[in-house]
Protein backbone atom coordinates (compact mmCIF):
# COMPACT_ATOMS: atom_id res chain seq x y z
CA UNK A 1 0.00 0.00 0.00
CA UNK A 2 1.38 3.42 -0.96
CA UNK A 3 0.37 6.97 -0.17
CA UNK A 4 0.83 7.87 -3.82
CA UNK A 5 -2.22 7.88 -6.08
CA UNK A 6 -2.44 5.20 -8.82
CA UNK A 7 -1.66 7.91 -11.40
CA UNK A 8 1.54 8.93 -9.59
CA UNK A 9 2.54 5.29 -9.08
CA UNK A 10 2.26 4.85 -12.85
CA UNK A 11 4.65 7.79 -13.42
CA UNK A 12 7.08 6.36 -10.85
CA UNK A 13 7.54 3.38 -13.20
CA UNK A 14 9.52 5.74 -15.47
CA UNK A 15 11.89 6.48 -12.59
CA UNK A 16 12.33 2.79 -11.82
CA UNK A 17 12.91 1.98 -15.51
CA UNK A 18 15.98 4.26 -15.71
CA UNK A 19 17.41 3.52 -12.24
CA UNK A 20 19.65 0.58 -13.15
CA UNK A 21 21.47 2.54 -15.85
CA UNK A 22 21.80 5.59 -13.58
CA UNK A 23 23.16 3.44 -10.75
CA UNK A 24 25.80 1.94 -13.01
CA UNK A 25 27.00 5.40 -14.02
CA UNK A 26 27.01 6.63 -10.42
CA UNK A 27 29.12 3.66 -9.32
CA UNK A 28 31.61 4.55 -12.05
CA UNK A 29 31.73 8.10 -10.71
CA UNK A 30 29.93 9.58 -13.71
CA UNK A 31 27.57 12.49 -13.03
CA UNK A 32 25.18 14.61 -15.00
CA UNK A 33 27.30 17.57 -16.18
CA UNK A 34 27.14 20.81 -14.22
CA UNK A 35 26.06 23.98 -16.02
CA UNK A 36 28.67 26.39 -17.34
CA UNK A 37 28.88 29.83 -15.71
CA UNK A 38 27.12 31.36 -18.70
CA UNK A 39 24.33 28.77 -18.53
CA UNK A 40 23.92 29.40 -14.80
CA UNK A 41 23.50 33.13 -15.41
CA UNK A 42 21.01 32.55 -18.22
CA UNK A 43 18.86 30.08 -16.29
CA UNK A 44 18.85 32.24 -13.16
CA UNK A 45 17.77 35.26 -15.22
CA UNK A 46 14.98 33.36 -16.95
CA UNK A 47 13.59 31.20 -14.15
CA UNK A 48 14.63 32.21 -10.61
CA UNK A 49 12.02 34.32 -8.73
CA UNK A 50 14.69 36.85 -7.63
CA UNK A 51 15.17 37.91 -11.24
CA UNK A 52 11.52 38.62 -12.01
CA UNK A 53 10.27 42.21 -12.08
CA UNK A 54 6.70 41.37 -11.12
CA UNK A 55 5.90 41.10 -7.42
CA UNK A 56 8.43 43.84 -6.58
CA UNK A 57 8.25 47.54 -5.86
CA UNK A 58 10.34 50.34 -4.37
CA UNK A 59 10.20 50.94 -0.64
CA UNK A 60 9.13 54.53 -0.02
CA UNK A 61 10.60 55.32 3.42
CA UNK A 62 13.60 54.62 5.60
CA UNK A 63 17.33 54.06 5.04
CA UNK A 64 16.76 51.91 1.93
CA UNK A 65 14.26 54.29 0.34
CA UNK A 66 14.07 53.68 -3.40
CA UNK A 67 15.37 50.11 -3.27
CA UNK A 68 13.22 47.69 -5.29
CA UNK A 69 12.32 44.78 -3.02
CA UNK A 70 9.77 41.96 -2.97
CA UNK A 71 6.37 43.54 -2.37
CA UNK A 72 5.92 41.63 0.89
CA UNK A 73 9.20 43.08 2.21
CA UNK A 74 8.45 46.65 1.11
CA UNK A 75 5.06 46.43 2.81
CA UNK A 76 6.42 45.29 6.16
CA UNK A 77 9.22 47.88 6.09
CA UNK A 78 6.60 50.61 5.57
CA UNK A 79 4.72 49.48 8.67
CA UNK A 80 3.56 51.46 11.69
CA UNK A 81 4.62 50.58 15.21
CA UNK A 82 2.45 48.57 17.55
CA UNK A 83 3.25 51.20 20.18
CA UNK A 84 2.05 54.68 20.98
CA UNK A 85 5.44 55.99 22.20
CA UNK A 86 3.74 58.59 24.43
CA UNK A 87 2.07 55.81 26.44
CA UNK A 88 5.32 54.04 27.37
CA UNK A 89 7.16 55.28 30.46
CA UNK A 90 10.82 54.57 29.70
CA UNK A 91 12.05 55.94 33.03
CA UNK A 92 10.82 52.83 34.85
CA UNK A 93 12.39 49.51 33.94
CA UNK A 94 10.64 46.17 34.38
CA UNK A 95 14.02 44.53 33.75
CA UNK A 96 17.55 45.92 33.90
CA UNK A 97 20.43 43.92 32.44
CA UNK A 98 23.91 44.23 30.97
CA UNK A 99 22.91 42.60 27.69
CA UNK A 100 19.49 42.06 26.12
CA UNK A 101 19.45 39.29 23.50
CA UNK A 102 16.34 39.41 21.31
CA UNK A 103 15.75 35.89 20.02
CA UNK A 104 16.57 32.51 21.56
CA UNK A 105 17.56 30.37 18.59
CA UNK A 106 21.12 29.40 17.74
CA UNK A 107 22.49 32.93 17.30
CA UNK A 108 20.83 34.28 20.43
CA UNK A 109 21.94 31.34 22.54
CA UNK A 110 25.53 31.57 21.31
CA UNK A 111 25.62 35.33 22.03
CA UNK A 112 24.18 34.84 25.51
CA UNK A 113 26.64 32.10 26.45
CA UNK A 114 29.75 33.99 25.34
CA UNK A 115 28.59 37.26 26.93
CA UNK A 116 27.85 35.50 30.22
CA UNK A 117 31.28 33.87 30.19
CA UNK A 118 32.72 37.35 29.73
CA UNK A 119 31.03 38.43 32.96
CA UNK A 120 27.72 39.96 31.87
CA UNK A 121 24.22 39.40 33.22
CA UNK A 122 22.08 38.47 30.21
CA UNK A 123 18.36 38.65 29.52
CA UNK A 124 17.00 36.69 26.54
CA UNK A 125 13.56 37.49 25.17
CA UNK A 126 11.91 35.13 22.72
CA UNK A 127 8.61 35.21 20.87
CA UNK A 128 7.71 31.57 21.39
CA UNK A 129 9.47 28.95 23.51
CA UNK A 130 13.21 28.89 24.11
CA UNK A 131 14.70 27.23 21.02
CA UNK A 132 11.69 27.62 18.72
CA UNK A 133 13.57 28.83 15.66
CA UNK A 134 14.83 28.01 12.20
CA UNK A 135 17.96 26.64 13.89
CA UNK A 136 16.09 23.73 15.40
CA UNK A 137 14.52 22.97 11.99
CA UNK A 138 17.83 22.90 10.06
CA UNK A 139 18.60 19.40 8.92
CA UNK A 140 21.53 18.50 6.70
CA UNK A 141 24.67 19.80 8.36
CA UNK A 142 27.16 22.49 9.31
CA UNK A 143 30.27 23.29 7.29
CA UNK A 144 33.72 23.46 8.82
CA UNK A 145 37.11 22.97 7.13
CA UNK A 146 38.75 20.71 9.71
CA UNK A 147 39.75 17.75 7.51
CA UNK A 148 42.96 16.91 5.64
CA UNK A 149 43.07 18.47 2.19
CA UNK A 150 40.73 21.26 3.19
CA UNK A 151 41.21 24.67 4.77
CA UNK A 152 39.31 27.90 5.48
CA UNK A 153 40.90 29.16 2.24
CA UNK A 154 38.93 26.67 0.11
CA UNK A 155 35.84 27.21 2.23
CA UNK A 156 36.16 30.97 1.66
CA UNK A 157 36.37 30.51 -2.13
CA UNK A 158 33.30 28.25 -2.13
CA UNK A 159 31.24 30.76 -0.12
CA UNK A 160 32.26 33.70 -2.32
CA UNK A 161 31.60 31.74 -5.52
CA UNK A 162 28.28 30.41 -4.23
CA UNK A 163 27.21 33.98 -3.44
CA UNK A 164 28.08 35.09 -6.99
CA UNK A 165 30.84 37.33 -5.58
CA UNK A 166 28.27 39.59 -3.91
CA UNK A 167 29.24 38.69 -0.31
CA UNK A 168 31.01 41.01 2.13
CA UNK A 169 34.58 39.61 2.12
CA UNK A 170 35.28 40.48 5.78
CA UNK A 171 32.20 38.56 6.89
CA UNK A 172 33.09 35.54 4.76
CA UNK A 173 36.61 35.53 6.21
CA UNK A 174 35.15 35.57 9.74
CA UNK A 175 32.71 32.78 8.85
CA UNK A 176 35.27 30.43 7.35
CA UNK A 177 38.16 31.12 9.74
CA UNK A 178 35.98 30.55 12.81
CA UNK A 179 34.36 27.38 11.42
CA UNK A 180 36.83 24.80 12.85
CA UNK A 181 36.61 26.54 16.23
CA UNK A 182 32.81 26.23 16.12
CA UNK A 183 32.92 22.49 15.34
CA UNK A 184 35.30 21.94 18.27
CA UNK A 185 33.16 24.13 20.57
CA UNK A 186 29.99 22.18 19.74
CA UNK A 187 31.66 18.85 20.39
CA UNK A 188 33.02 20.15 23.69
CA UNK A 189 29.46 21.15 24.67
CA UNK A 190 28.33 17.57 24.01
CA UNK A 191 27.02 17.56 20.45
CA UNK A 192 26.72 14.07 18.96
CA UNK A 193 28.20 14.37 15.45
CA UNK A 194 28.04 11.57 12.89
CA UNK A 195 31.36 9.71 13.10
CA UNK A 196 33.15 6.74 11.59
CA UNK A 197 33.75 3.70 13.82
CA UNK A 198 37.28 4.94 14.53
CA UNK A 199 35.91 8.21 15.92
CA UNK A 200 36.77 10.42 12.96
CA UNK A 201 34.20 13.01 11.86
CA UNK A 202 32.01 11.91 8.97
CA UNK A 203 31.86 14.67 6.32
CA UNK A 204 30.00 14.96 3.01
CA UNK A 205 29.62 17.29 0.05
CA UNK A 206 26.93 19.95 -0.24
CA UNK A 207 25.88 21.93 -3.30
CA UNK A 208 28.69 24.24 -4.41
CA UNK A 209 31.40 22.75 -2.15
CA UNK A 210 34.82 21.83 -3.52
CA UNK A 211 35.69 19.68 -0.49
CA UNK A 212 33.77 17.36 1.82
CA UNK A 213 33.26 19.46 4.97
CA UNK A 214 29.59 18.96 5.88
CA UNK A 215 29.36 17.72 9.48
CA UNK A 216 26.00 16.32 10.55
CA UNK A 217 23.90 14.62 13.17
CA UNK A 218 21.62 12.44 11.06
CA UNK A 219 19.16 14.77 9.33
CA UNK A 220 18.47 16.60 12.60
CA UNK A 221 21.69 18.61 12.86
CA UNK A 222 20.00 21.87 13.87
CA UNK A 223 17.95 20.14 16.55
CA UNK A 224 21.10 18.58 18.00
CA UNK A 225 22.90 21.94 18.01
CA UNK A 226 19.93 23.61 19.68
CA UNK A 227 19.76 20.81 22.25
CA UNK A 228 23.27 21.46 23.54
CA UNK A 229 22.96 25.26 23.37
CA UNK A 230 19.63 25.29 25.17
CA UNK A 231 20.91 22.95 27.87
CA UNK A 232 23.95 25.16 28.39
CA UNK A 233 21.82 28.32 28.69
CA UNK A 234 19.39 26.66 31.09
CA UNK A 235 22.27 25.49 33.25
CA UNK A 236 23.17 29.13 33.98
CA UNK A 237 19.87 30.51 35.37
CA UNK A 238 21.59 32.87 37.78
CA UNK A 239 23.34 34.69 34.93
CA UNK A 240 21.08 34.14 31.89
CA UNK A 241 17.36 34.79 32.32
CA UNK A 242 15.01 33.65 29.54
CA UNK A 243 11.62 35.30 28.94
CA UNK A 244 9.40 33.12 26.76
CA UNK A 245 6.38 34.40 24.80
CA UNK A 246 7.79 37.93 25.16
CA UNK A 247 8.88 39.24 21.74
CA UNK A 248 10.52 42.64 21.35
CA UNK A 249 8.34 45.13 19.49
CA UNK A 250 10.54 48.24 19.51
CA UNK A 251 14.16 49.14 20.22
CA UNK A 252 14.92 51.84 22.79
CA UNK A 253 17.67 54.34 21.96
CA UNK A 254 19.18 57.05 24.10
CA UNK A 255 19.41 60.71 23.18
CA UNK A 256 22.93 60.11 21.84
CA UNK A 257 21.66 57.50 19.39
CA UNK A 258 22.99 54.48 21.30
CA UNK A 259 21.11 51.25 22.01
CA UNK A 260 19.50 51.36 25.45
CA UNK A 261 17.16 48.36 25.55
CA UNK A 262 13.79 47.41 24.08
CA UNK A 263 10.07 47.24 24.71
CA UNK A 264 8.76 43.68 24.99
CA UNK A 265 5.18 42.43 24.58
CA UNK A 266 3.85 39.58 26.71
CA UNK A 267 1.77 37.41 24.37
CA UNK A 268 -0.10 35.86 27.29
CA UNK A 269 -0.95 38.88 29.45
CA UNK A 270 -0.81 41.45 26.59
CA UNK A 271 1.24 43.87 28.67
CA UNK A 272 4.38 45.75 27.67
CA UNK A 273 7.70 45.43 29.50
CA UNK A 274 10.47 48.04 29.41
CA UNK A 275 13.99 46.61 29.41
CA UNK A 276 17.03 48.78 30.11
CA UNK A 277 20.27 47.32 28.76
CA UNK A 278 23.83 48.47 28.18
CA UNK A 279 23.92 46.59 24.85
CA UNK A 280 21.42 44.75 22.64
CA UNK A 281 21.78 41.81 20.23
CA UNK A 282 19.11 41.23 17.57
CA UNK A 283 18.95 37.53 16.68
CA UNK A 284 15.34 37.16 15.53
CA UNK A 285 15.84 35.04 12.42
CA UNK A 286 14.28 35.34 8.98
CA UNK A 287 11.12 36.23 7.06
CA UNK A 288 9.86 32.94 5.60
CA UNK A 289 6.35 33.44 6.95
CA UNK A 290 5.95 36.46 4.66
CA UNK A 291 5.68 33.84 1.86
CA UNK A 292 7.57 35.88 -0.74
CA UNK A 293 5.91 35.53 -4.18
CA UNK A 294 3.41 33.09 -2.69
CA UNK A 295 5.89 30.25 -2.12
CA UNK A 296 5.38 27.77 0.72
CA UNK A 297 8.13 27.90 3.35
CA UNK A 298 10.30 25.67 5.49
CA UNK A 299 10.47 28.32 8.23
CA UNK A 300 9.14 28.09 11.77
CA UNK A 301 5.91 29.84 12.73
CA UNK A 302 7.52 32.98 14.16
CA UNK A 303 9.69 33.92 11.15
CA UNK A 304 8.00 37.24 10.33
CA UNK A 305 10.94 39.68 9.85
CA UNK A 306 10.51 41.34 13.27
CA UNK A 307 14.18 42.17 13.87
CA UNK A 308 14.58 43.68 10.42
CA UNK A 309 11.54 45.91 11.01
CA UNK A 310 12.75 47.17 14.41
CA UNK A 311 16.30 47.87 13.20
CA UNK A 312 15.06 49.58 10.02
CA UNK A 313 12.73 51.81 12.00
CA UNK A 314 15.71 52.77 14.19
CA UNK A 315 17.71 53.80 11.13
CA UNK A 316 19.86 50.76 10.31
CA UNK A 317 20.41 50.19 6.60
CA UNK A 318 19.60 46.75 5.20
CA UNK A 319 21.71 44.67 2.81
CA UNK A 320 20.55 42.40 -0.05
CA UNK A 321 16.89 42.37 1.01
CA UNK A 322 15.91 41.85 -2.63
CA UNK A 323 17.41 38.34 -2.50
CA UNK A 324 15.54 35.28 -1.22
CA UNK A 325 16.75 31.70 -1.11
CA UNK A 326 14.38 29.04 -2.36
CA UNK A 327 15.55 25.60 -1.33
CA UNK A 328 15.38 23.42 -4.43
CA UNK A 329 13.93 20.41 -2.66
CA UNK A 330 10.81 21.19 -0.68
CA UNK A 331 8.10 18.53 -0.46
CA UNK A 332 5.19 19.14 -2.83
CA UNK A 333 3.31 15.89 -2.06
CA UNK A 334 1.47 14.76 0.01
CA UNK A 335 -0.43 18.00 0.56
CA UNK A 336 0.19 17.87 4.33
CA UNK A 337 3.96 18.03 3.69
CA UNK A 338 3.95 20.92 1.20
CA UNK A 339 6.94 23.22 1.86
CA UNK A 340 8.65 20.70 4.15
CA UNK A 341 12.44 20.85 3.80
CA UNK A 342 14.06 17.86 2.10
CA UNK A 343 17.66 18.31 3.19
CA UNK A 344 20.44 18.64 0.62
CA UNK A 345 22.04 15.70 2.39
CA UNK A 346 19.64 13.48 0.40
CA UNK A 347 21.40 14.55 -2.81
CA UNK A 348 24.79 14.44 -1.08
CA UNK A 349 24.12 10.74 -0.45
CA UNK A 350 23.45 10.15 -4.15
CA UNK A 351 19.74 10.76 -4.78
CA UNK A 352 19.11 12.21 -8.24
CA UNK A 353 16.54 14.71 -9.51
CA UNK A 354 14.39 13.40 -12.38
CA UNK A 355 11.52 14.61 -14.56
CA UNK A 356 8.28 12.80 -15.35
CA UNK A 357 10.08 10.65 -17.94
CA UNK A 358 12.63 9.46 -15.37
CA UNK A 359 15.41 11.55 -16.97
CA UNK A 360 18.09 13.56 -15.20
CA UNK A 361 18.04 17.20 -16.28
CA UNK A 362 20.53 18.87 -13.91
CA UNK A 363 23.60 18.17 -11.82
CA UNK A 364 22.12 17.39 -8.37
CA UNK A 365 24.59 19.52 -6.38
CA UNK A 366 24.46 22.86 -8.17
CA UNK A 367 24.29 25.90 -5.84
CA UNK A 368 20.78 26.20 -4.46
CA UNK A 369 19.58 29.09 -6.60
CA UNK A 370 20.79 27.39 -9.77
CA UNK A 371 19.27 24.04 -8.77
CA UNK A 372 15.97 25.78 -8.04
CA UNK A 373 16.04 27.52 -11.43
CA UNK A 374 16.65 24.16 -13.13
CA UNK A 375 13.61 22.61 -11.44
CA UNK A 376 11.35 25.58 -12.15
CA UNK A 377 12.47 25.51 -15.79
CA UNK A 378 11.72 21.79 -16.10
CA UNK A 379 8.23 22.22 -14.63
CA UNK A 380 7.01 25.53 -16.04
CA UNK A 381 8.85 26.20 -19.31
CA UNK A 382 6.22 25.69 -22.00
CA UNK A 383 8.83 24.29 -24.38
CA UNK A 384 9.87 21.59 -21.89
CA UNK A 385 6.91 20.77 -19.67
CA UNK A 386 8.29 17.62 -18.06
CA UNK A 387 7.16 18.29 -14.52
CA UNK A 388 4.87 15.96 -12.56
CA UNK A 389 1.42 17.35 -11.72
CA UNK A 390 -0.04 16.48 -8.30
CA UNK A 391 -3.76 15.80 -7.70
CA UNK A 392 -4.17 19.40 -6.42
CA UNK A 393 -2.51 20.93 -9.49
CA UNK A 394 0.95 21.60 -8.06
CA UNK A 395 4.07 20.94 -10.13
CA UNK A 396 7.08 18.94 -9.03
CA UNK A 397 9.90 16.59 -10.01
CA UNK A 398 11.16 13.35 -8.51
CA UNK A 399 13.98 13.06 -5.97
CA UNK A 400 15.06 9.44 -6.34
CA UNK A 401 15.85 8.58 -2.72
CA UNK A 402 15.91 4.76 -3.28
CA UNK A 403 19.26 5.40 -5.03
CA UNK A 404 20.77 5.91 -1.56
CA UNK A 405 20.19 2.37 -0.31
CA UNK A 406 21.23 1.01 -3.70
CA UNK A 407 24.54 2.90 -3.52
CA UNK A 408 25.38 2.55 0.17
CA UNK A 409 23.52 -0.54 1.34
CA UNK A 410 20.05 -1.34 2.64
CA UNK A 411 19.09 0.67 5.72
CA UNK A 412 21.16 3.76 4.85
CA UNK A 413 18.07 5.93 4.33
CA UNK A 414 16.65 5.03 7.72
CA UNK A 415 20.03 5.52 9.42
CA UNK A 416 21.10 8.76 7.70
CA UNK A 417 17.67 10.37 7.22
CA UNK A 418 15.53 9.20 10.16
CA UNK A 419 13.38 12.34 10.38
CA UNK A 420 12.57 12.33 6.66
CA UNK A 421 11.81 8.63 6.71
CA UNK A 422 9.32 9.10 9.56
CA UNK A 423 7.73 12.24 8.08
CA UNK A 424 6.85 10.42 4.84
CA UNK A 425 6.13 7.03 6.39
CA UNK A 426 3.20 8.54 8.31
CA UNK A 427 1.57 9.05 4.87
CA UNK A 428 2.42 5.50 3.73
CA UNK A 429 5.37 6.54 1.57
CA UNK A 430 8.59 4.60 2.20
CA UNK A 431 11.31 6.87 0.80
CA UNK A 432 13.84 4.03 0.81
CA UNK A 433 11.68 2.36 -1.85
CA UNK A 434 9.79 5.22 -3.51
CA UNK A 435 11.04 8.64 -4.70
CA UNK A 436 9.87 11.94 -3.20
CA UNK A 437 8.00 14.58 -5.17
CA UNK A 438 9.66 17.99 -4.70
CA UNK A 439 9.63 21.63 -5.83
CA UNK A 440 11.50 24.75 -4.58
CA UNK A 441 10.30 26.20 -1.28
CA UNK A 442 11.10 29.53 0.42
CA UNK A 443 13.93 28.72 2.79
CA UNK A 444 16.21 31.59 3.76
CA UNK A 445 16.42 35.36 4.02
CA UNK A 446 19.68 36.06 2.18
CA UNK A 447 19.77 39.74 3.14
CA UNK A 448 19.12 41.63 6.35
CA UNK A 449 20.62 44.02 8.87
CA UNK A 450 24.02 45.35 7.84
CA UNK A 451 26.86 44.34 10.21
CA UNK A 452 30.66 44.22 10.23
CA UNK A 453 32.92 41.33 11.27
CA UNK A 454 32.36 42.28 14.94
CA UNK A 455 28.58 41.83 14.47
CA UNK A 456 28.18 45.60 15.04
CA UNK A 457 25.41 47.57 13.36
CA UNK A 458 25.68 51.31 12.69
CA UNK A 459 24.00 52.03 16.05
CA UNK A 460 26.50 51.99 18.95
CA UNK A 461 25.70 49.17 21.35
CA UNK A 462 23.42 47.37 18.86
CA UNK A 463 24.69 44.05 17.52
CA UNK A 464 23.07 41.46 15.29
CA UNK A 465 23.69 37.85 14.28
CA UNK A 466 22.22 35.02 12.25
CA UNK A 467 19.62 34.99 9.50
CA UNK A 468 18.36 38.47 10.42
CA UNK A 469 21.65 39.91 9.09
CA UNK A 470 22.86 40.40 5.52
CA UNK A 471 26.17 40.34 3.66
CA UNK A 472 27.55 37.00 4.84
CA UNK A 473 26.11 34.87 2.05
CA UNK A 474 25.57 37.49 -0.63
CA UNK A 475 22.81 36.58 -3.06
CA UNK A 476 22.94 32.83 -2.45
CA UNK A 477 23.79 30.73 0.61
CA UNK A 478 25.46 27.34 0.41
CA UNK A 479 24.19 24.43 2.46
CA UNK A 480 25.63 24.14 5.95
CA UNK A 481 26.63 27.79 6.22
CA UNK A 482 23.48 28.93 8.02
CA UNK A 483 24.10 26.86 11.16
CA UNK A 484 27.69 28.04 10.96
CA UNK A 485 26.63 31.68 10.47
CA UNK A 486 24.39 31.77 13.55
CA UNK A 487 27.17 30.40 15.75
CA UNK A 488 30.11 32.37 14.35
CA UNK A 489 28.35 35.73 14.49
CA UNK A 490 26.29 34.86 17.57
CA UNK A 491 29.53 34.24 19.46
CA UNK A 492 31.12 37.38 18.00
CA UNK A 493 28.07 39.45 18.92
CA UNK A 494 28.26 38.19 22.51
CA UNK A 495 32.00 38.81 22.72
CA UNK A 496 32.00 42.35 21.34
CA UNK A 497 28.76 43.33 23.07
CA UNK A 498 30.39 42.33 26.36
CA UNK A 499 33.42 44.44 25.50
CA UNK A 500 31.15 47.40 24.74
CA UNK A 501 28.91 46.96 27.80
CA UNK A 502 31.86 46.88 30.19
CA UNK A 503 33.15 50.22 28.94
CA UNK A 504 29.83 51.91 28.13
CA UNK A 505 29.00 55.14 29.90
CA UNK A 506 25.57 55.38 31.56
CA UNK A 507 22.83 55.88 28.97
CA UNK A 508 21.61 59.37 28.33
CA UNK A 509 17.86 59.95 28.36
CA UNK A 510 16.06 56.95 26.85
CA UNK A 511 13.66 57.61 24.00
CA UNK A 512 11.35 56.18 21.36
CA UNK A 513 11.78 59.33 19.28
CA UNK A 514 12.87 57.30 16.26
CA UNK A 515 9.41 55.71 16.18
CA UNK A 516 7.71 59.11 16.08
CA UNK A 517 10.14 60.22 13.36
CA UNK A 518 9.38 57.13 11.27
CA UNK A 519 5.64 57.71 11.62
CA UNK A 520 6.13 61.27 10.36
CA UNK A 521 8.04 59.89 7.39
CA UNK A 522 5.16 57.53 6.61
CA UNK A 523 2.75 60.47 6.72
CA UNK A 524 4.98 62.56 4.45
CA UNK A 525 5.11 59.69 1.93
CA UNK A 526 1.31 59.47 1.93
CA UNK A 527 1.25 55.93 3.34
CA UNK A 528 -2.06 55.81 5.20
CA UNK A 529 -2.97 52.11 5.19
CA UNK A 530 0.33 50.77 6.52
CA UNK A 531 0.32 47.38 8.24
CA UNK A 532 1.18 47.18 11.93
CA UNK A 533 4.51 45.49 12.65
CA UNK A 534 6.39 43.62 13.98
CA UNK A 535 3.79 41.17 12.72
CA UNK A 536 4.71 38.69 15.51
CA UNK A 537 2.64 35.82 14.10
CA UNK A 538 1.26 35.06 10.63
CA UNK A 539 -2.49 34.99 10.13
CA UNK A 540 -3.63 32.08 7.99
CA UNK A 541 -7.33 32.60 8.56
CA UNK A 542 -9.32 32.78 5.29
CA UNK A 543 -11.05 36.06 4.42
CA UNK A 544 -14.49 34.98 5.66
CA UNK A 545 -12.99 34.15 9.07
CA UNK A 546 -10.91 37.34 9.24
CA UNK A 547 -14.07 39.35 8.71
CA UNK A 548 -15.35 38.03 12.06
CA UNK A 549 -12.10 38.55 14.01
CA UNK A 550 -11.70 41.28 16.60
CA UNK A 551 -8.92 43.85 16.21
Amino acid sequence: MSGYTPQLMEIIKNVEATRAARLEKARRGEHFPALTMDERKEWLRKYHPDYKSDGRRAVNVGPNKGAVLPEEVSTVLESRSRLNPASIDLSKADYTTDLLVIGAGGAGAAAALVAQEAGLDVLMSTKLRHGDSNTVMAEGGIQGADQEGDSPYYHYLDVIGGGHFSNQPDLVAALTNDAPVIIHWLERLGMMFDKHPDGRMMVRHGGGTSRKRMHSAGDMTGAEIMRVLKDEVRNRPDKIKVLEFAPAVELILDSNGRAGGAVLYNLETKEYYVVHAKAVVIATGGFGRLHIQGFPTTNHYGATADGVVMAYRAGVKLVDMDSTQYHPTGAIYPEQNVGLLITEKVRGLGAQILNTAGEQFCFPLEPRDVESACIIRECLDIGIGKGVVTPTGRYGVWLDSPMIDALHGEGTVRKELPAKYIQFKRYDIDISKLPMLIYPTLHYQNGGIGINERSETTIPGLYSAGEVTGGVHGRNRLMGNSLLDVLVFGRRAGLYAAEYAKSAKPSAKLTLGHVDAFNRELDAAGIKDAVVAPLLLPNYAPDHVRARQWG
